[in-house]
């Protein structure tokens, strides 16, 4: 990929961190290199060791497992390679990784904490992954706080902060820099004063009541928010405009992908602001979220996604896998849906759409109407 943070490594990996710190761009290599499946790789929190080499993963015969995840598995395996290959990052050491899937809490939950030779420790939050478990959890903030990985980002703080020194980094992409931002706000106070950066790549905000019951003000002037010019999770709940804005090589909501934010000349390209077309329907969602009370919101969620789990599969690779015969049985869903859930879920949609007022509205409500009538026929 051609000005990205995989031509950055090719470019720049031979600097080491003694001669250029730490920067924007090595952090979104960090957070993207959370996403890799490190289970029965690198040792657990409650493993007092000290961690694993990069050098001794490129040898591991568990290896491959590292690149499961198929939505990115080709850049991840050239991320890796980068990595492993460049001075600046290959003698890293990988420790306390944690990754957690719990249905029955609807929490998605990873993290690892990485040591960077002549730098601080670098702690990464994983973001959203392929399961629906992790895709669910995301719009649970919309009414929810905290979540439960939120929960699960404080108490990871916590218990490896004696092992972080005297000054350390936090990030995450997507959901990922929200769990870093919630950490550090609610941290213990000495915690606290030992980051050094916040970087959210990307990653949603949160409602004016919870960060007004932390100590969010502390660290504001640390925090790094970075999101592409056509951001939609990044720009949720954003309240301060407090980011900067890098142009990509994709279009739209594929923008979120980090592989395709423009690199040069070991920087981000920057875009003079969020789309005009994208600010727009991103304030349009957020207050279209606000039109729902809190109630109303977690059942909307809840009856959508009891929709999106019919196929019985747990992440969306394996729903995209058989598409028809997902989307019937998504629809069959729909069909066994009570008068008063259809009801909810539909009128939610069309609200959002009216809200938006895109030119498209007239088809998609007789898509709708179309849908209802075929529904009736029960």
């Amino acid at each position: 990929m051609n000005d990205s943070i995989l031509s950055y490594l090719r470019e720049r990996g031979g600097v080491p961190f003694s001669e250029k710190p730490l920067c924007e761009v090595d952090a979104l290599v960090l957070c993207q290199f959370s996403y890799l499946k490190f289970d029965g790789l690198v040792p657990g929190v409650d493993q007092r060791d000290n961690g694993i080499l990069l050098k001794e993963l490129t040898v591991h015969p568990m290896r491959d497992g590292l690149f499961s995840d198929e939505r990115y598995e080709e850049a991840n395996r050239e991320l890796f390679q980068n990595v492993a290959e460049s001075r600046r990052f290959g003698g890293l050491r990988l420790c306390a990784y944690v990754n957690l899937v719990e249905k029955d809490w609807e929490a998605q939950f990873s993290a690892i904490t990485i040591h960077l030779e002549d730098e601080r420790p670098f702690v990464a939050f994983r973001g959203t992954d392929e399961t629906l478990i992790a895709w669910k959890e995301d719009f649970n903030m919309t009414f929810q706080s905290p979540i439960p990985a939120q929960r699960c980002a404080l108490k990871y703080l916590g218990e490896i902060s004696s092992s972080l020194g005297d000054s350390f980094f936090l990030g995450g992409h997507s959901k990922g820099g929200n769990l870093a931002v919630y950490a550090a706000m609610n941290c213990d106070a000495e915690i606290r004063g030992r980051i050094r950066t916040i970087y959210n790549m990307d990653g949603p905000g949160f409602w004016p009541e919870v960060r007004e019951k932390s100590a969010y003000d502390e660290i504001a002037d640390r925090i790094v928010k970075i999101i592409p010019r056509s951001s939609f999770i990044g720009m949720m709940f954003e309240q301060e405009n407090s980011y900067q804005v890098t142009e990509s090589n994709n279009i739209g909501l594929l923008q979120h992908d980090p592989f395709s934010w423009v690199v040069r000349d070991g920087k981000f390209v920057e875009a003079a602001d969020v789309s005009n077309g994208r600010k727009f329907i991103d304030e349009t969602v957020n207050l279209w979220i606000l039109t729902f009370n809190r109630d109303q919101l977690k059942e909307f969620i809840r009856v959508a996604f009891s929709v999106l789990e019919a196929p019985q599969k747990d992440d969306l690779i394996q729903i995209s896998e058989d598409k028809k015969k997902s989307f019937l049985e998504m629809v069959l869903a729909i069909k066994k849906l009570d008068a008063e859930e259809r009801k909810r879920l539909l009128d939610g949609i069309k609200r959002l759409f009216e809200m938006t007022g895109i030119n498209a509205l007239d088809k998609i409500e007789s898509l709708i109407q179309r849908l209802e009538s075929e529904l009736k026929k029960e």
